[in-house]
This record gives structure tokens, sequence and C-alpha cells, in this order.
């Protein structure tokens, strides 16, 4: 036993300088994606999310444009992405940086016009890489011409556009919701008298869906950018589109959230049936219209037979609603994560799996999760990334997770852009540390522009975690994600089947995707120990080509695999 072991340590020592270069180098070109032109292209695509603020600055002003984006698209066609999510750029006050939008049907000024949209729809076509929106389907800005005319006065036609009450006897708010970022959900207009409904700030006032010529001004919205191109919508903050029409109070939950109320469980404004209808109407009377078009869910539930509500009965809802929940999980393990993926992957209406670990709201995952004795922040971005690249579904990707980008979080309030870290701080230190300008070189500002001062600093790593470095080392983040991406388009293993291996393994995820006659095994090990996994546990039969491979190795029929050690290969 003692031998055993020894030789198990000496085995994981040597797993990091052997083996933490992949062993199948991405091609040098990206091969192209057959199903591309088909109406379903989304089940087989990599779809990216770009924050447009962060990405490229192509006046130099400090801000991100989408001209920037625009000569970006040689990266990421090379990439292999084959849509961008492109976050709100429509005109707006900028109070929650573009998701209080005050039209719609335009883009604001300092991200470009609707010309420059237009370029790079068209552009987009000739590579490859299609545009999907941010569609804000909740709330609208205090400032759009829609609001103007509702808080006017109680008789306006547009009063009905959003949620408006009188108050309680004693003067105070309708009920007792809080809102998601601190105080009450309800704010009271000195004009009317009365009090209109907020889920968010009080600068997004909550559009009032009950309402048909609510609903006909959104899909008349939505449909303006179809005809424009668009590929579809990823949509925000569907699960609080409706709320209970008796407006009864909140329970309460243990805790105080992170201004200080008492928390209470959002039983009656989030999650109503009516949102399901809604969502249906959209995908029947605006989506379907257009071949290929796809609607993504911005879909935070805590279970499958939630997410399943969202596909519809019929998979007539939401093509991609994603699995969010897998970003809550903490810690990181196979043992947590098996059961939500399994879940997912056999949802009764046959839905198709979309997951997510990374976004413009969360913590990146490699300043998420605690990381193993030995191990570096690149170690976790190449294990999520090759676990979102080979599950059976479409991944969404979050710019500069190719990478391994971190947070670079704010240390004084003084620095904080975002609203939540101003209101909340230290408790509360808000969303920027996610957002930081895209790394592209090491010249001033990461490539980011030529030189003005970035709305938020350059994360201090830079200049070693960049494109320019990592695109040609074939051990970095960036080269593994390039070459299981080129995989997923030639290997029809990875459009296959899925099914989990190993099951009681409490520390690596192993699993094999299986299609055109060829099988592809995953070893994910998540946890801080080293492990042994003999083939027969693992699918069975015999390695051939490696794919990729992170601090582990093969000794004939035994997988070792040290912490946050990858393994994808071909299996004979």
């Amino acid at each position: 036993m003692r031998m055993v072991n020894a030789a198990r340590l000496m085995a994981t020592a040597m797993l990091s300088a052997a083996s933490a270069v992949p062993l199948a180098a991405a091609p040098v070109a990206m091969p192209a994606n057959a199903a591309a032109g088909a109406n379903d292209w989304w089940k087989k695509a990599v779809i990216y999310e770009l924050y447009p603020r962060s990405f490229a600055d192509s006046n130099n002003d400090g801000i991100g444009d989408i001209k920037g984006i625009t000569g970006r698209l040689d990266y990421l066609a090379d990439l292999g992405i084959d849509a961008i999510w492109m976050t709100p750029m429509f005109p707006s006050p900028q109070a929650d940086f573009g998701y209080d939008v005050a039209d719609y049907n335009g883009v604001d000024p300092q991200f470009g016009t609707v010309a420059d949209v237009d370029a790079l729809i068209a552009k987009g076509k000739d590579r490859g890489v299609k545009l999907i929106l941010d569609f804000v389907i909740n709330h609208s800005s205090d400032q759009h011409s829609w609001f103007r005319q509702s808080r006017a006065s109680r008789d306006n036609p547009y009063r009905d556009f959003y949620v408006w009450r009188d108050p309680k006897p004693d003067g105070s708010p309708p009920n007792n919701w809080t809102s998601l970022f601190g105080g009450s959900a309800w704010d009271k207009d000195p004009k009317t008298g009365q009090y209109y409904y907020h889920f968010f700030y009080p600068q997004q006032p909550d559009l009032n869906w009950r309402n048909p010529k609510v609903e006909k001004a959104m899909f008349d919205a939505a449909e303006w950018w179809l005809k424009r191109g668009v590929y579809g919508y990823r949509l925000d903050a569907v699960g609080t589109m409706f709320e209970r029409a008796d407006l009864k109070d909140n329970p309460p939950a243990p805790g105080t959230d992170a201004f200080g109320l008492p928390e209470q469980n959002r039983i009656n404004n989030t999650e109503q049936p009516e949102m399901h209808i809604a969502l249906q109407r959209l995908r029947q009377q605006v989506i379907d219209r257009y071949p290929g078009r796809v609607l993504i869910g911005e879909t935070y539930v805590a279970t499958a037979p939630e997410l399943t509500r969202f596909y519809g009965a019929h998979n007539d809802e939401l093509q991609m609603p994603m699995f969010l929940s897998l970003i809550g999980v903490q810690p990181i393990t196979a043992g947590a994560l098996r059961p939500r993926i399994e879940a997912v992957e056999n949802n009764p209406v046959g839905g198709w799996p979309t997951f997510a670990l990374n976004n413009h709201d969360q913590r990146r995952a490699p300043s998420r999760y605690t990381l193993p004795p030995g191990t570096s922040s690149d170690d976790m971005a190449k294990i999520t990334g090759a676990m979102l690249l080979t599950l059976r579904g479409t991944p969404i990707l979050y710019y500069g997770e190719e990478l391994g980008m971190v947070n670079n979080d704010p240390q004084r309030v003084e620095d904080v852009q975002d609203i939540i870290g101003k209101k909340g701080w230290p408790k509360e230190k808000g969303r920027d540390g996610e957002r930081t300008p895209m790394q592209w070189d090491a010249s001033t500002n990461a490539g980011f522009n030529k030189g003005a001062r970035p709305w938020l600093p350059v994360a201090p790593d830079f200049t070693t975690r960049n494109v320019a470095v990592e695109k040609d080392d074939p051990a970095s983040v960036l080269s593994l994600y390039r070459t299981l991406i080129a995989e997923r388009r030639i290997n029809p293993a990875l459009a296959g089947d899925m099914a989990m291996v190993d099951r009681a393994n409490p520390d690596v995820l192993s699993y094999v995707r299986s299609g055109g006659g060829k099988r592809v095994l995953t070893l994910l090990n998540f946890s801080a120990n080293a492990a042994d996994v003999p083939l027969a546990r693992a699918g069975g039969g015999k390695t051939g080509r490696i794919i990729v491979q992170n601090r582990a190795s093969i000794d004939g029929t035994t997988i070792h695999i040290a912490p946050l050690g990858v393994m994808v290969v071909e299996l004979s």
C-alpha cells in the first residue's frame, strides 16, 4: 500500500511538467461549421457573450463600441465563435449600463449608430458570425417615452404600460416587496400620488405585461431588429416579467440582504405562470416567422423541472433557456455537478441543453472557486472550459473566458462604477470586476484602445494574459479552448449522445460522447486530490488520440489525473 501511494505521488508530481501542453494543438485554420446554414444551427454552435463597453474601443474615448467589435470579428471567427450575444447597446441613461433602455429601436451614440450595427451584421455574415441582441423584456428606462407619458397623469393613454398603485392608507408602499438592488420596490410619484413598481433600480420601472398594448409594442420592437438581420435575442430577467395581480406580500426569509433590509422569498413577484404564455406568443408570433432565429433565456432557476417549463410542453417557448444554476454550485465538485447536468440532459420534453459558467453579473470562474493547493487560475479556466465545450448542448462563453481572465475588483468605494457596489459597499462590491477591458496584447491598456483611460481599469496581469501571448502557446487557456471548439466541428462524437460513467466517483466528473462511430471520453478532476481512473470504469475500450490534457496522463489502462486535471481522449 505504501509503495502504491508513493508511485501515485510521484506520478502526480510529474503531471504538471509532463502533460500541461495539450497533445493536440489547435489547427492552423478553424474548420468550417457544416451546420451554420441550418435552421437549428444553434445546436452545433458556440455562442460568445460580449460586453460592448469592454471589448474594443475604436475611437479612443475609453468606452468600447460597435466598430471596435466589427474590427475584431476575424479573431472571433478564428476562435470558432458562431454567434455573439451583445449586451444592450440601445439608447440609455446608463443607470444600469444599458439595461435601462430608453429606445428599443436605436443605438446609444457612445456605441455608434444603427448603420454600425448593420455593418457588423453584414461583416459577421461574411465570417460566419451571427448577431444576437439582449432584449430587456421586464422593464424600460424611466427616460423611455412610454414612461415619461405614463407618469404625466393618471389618465394618460400610457399609464397602464407600467404598474401603478395607490399607497396604503398610511401613505406607505402598496406592499412589502423589496428591490433586488436595494430598498423598496416602489417609488412614489409626487405629481400623481401613486407608486410605480420596479424590481430593479427606480430608474427601471417594470413594464405591465398584462396590458396587450405592451406586448404588441415589445413584439414590434423585437421584429424591427429581426428585419435587419439579427438572429435572435437573449431575454433579460424573464422570471420577473409578471407579478401577482393582487400584490400579495412576500413571506420573510432568514437574514438581511446586502443593503441591510430583511430578506424575503420573492414568490409573488417572480416566476409567475403568465410569463410562459407571453413567451410562447413571442416565439410563435415573431421569432418563428424568421427561419433560424432563436430565443435564449436568462433563466435563473434552481431545478431542472423549473427549467423544463421554459422549453414549453411542445418545445414551443424558448429554444435555449440557460441552466444558470451551475454558476451557483459552490464549491464546484463532481458530486454537485453530475445530478444537475443529468437532470437537464434528461428533461422530459427533450429540450436542448444550454450552459454557461460566466457572465457580466457573476464573478469569473477562476476567481469564484477556491483553487486546490498547487493549482492556478489557468487550471480552473481550463477545467471549466473543457466541461462547457464537451458537454452535450450549446456553450455560452463570456468574453475573455477563453484567456482565463480573472476578476479585477475595485479596492475602494471611490473606484466603483456599478450602482450595486456603490449602494452595498463593502458587503456588495458590485459587478465591475468581471467587466474589465478585454486583454488583446501587452501594449497600453491591453490593446483595448490607443491610450485613453478605459471606463474600468485593465487587469494588472494583462502583459502575460492576452490574445497575442496565448495564441502561439500550446499550453495556454486559449489554445485549449480553440482546440476543443475545432474538435466540436469535426468530431461526430461531440455532436452525439452523452452518458455519465464512473458515477460513484466523488472527485472526477466522467462522461462519454458517442456519435458517427466514434467515442470521446472526458475526465475532469474538480477535487484537491489526485485520482486514478481505470478505463474499465470510464467507458471501457482503449485510449486513442488525446484531444487535450492538462495535469493528467495515461498509463496503460489507467488515467492519472491531478487536482483540476483534464483529459479528453478518443476511445477505440
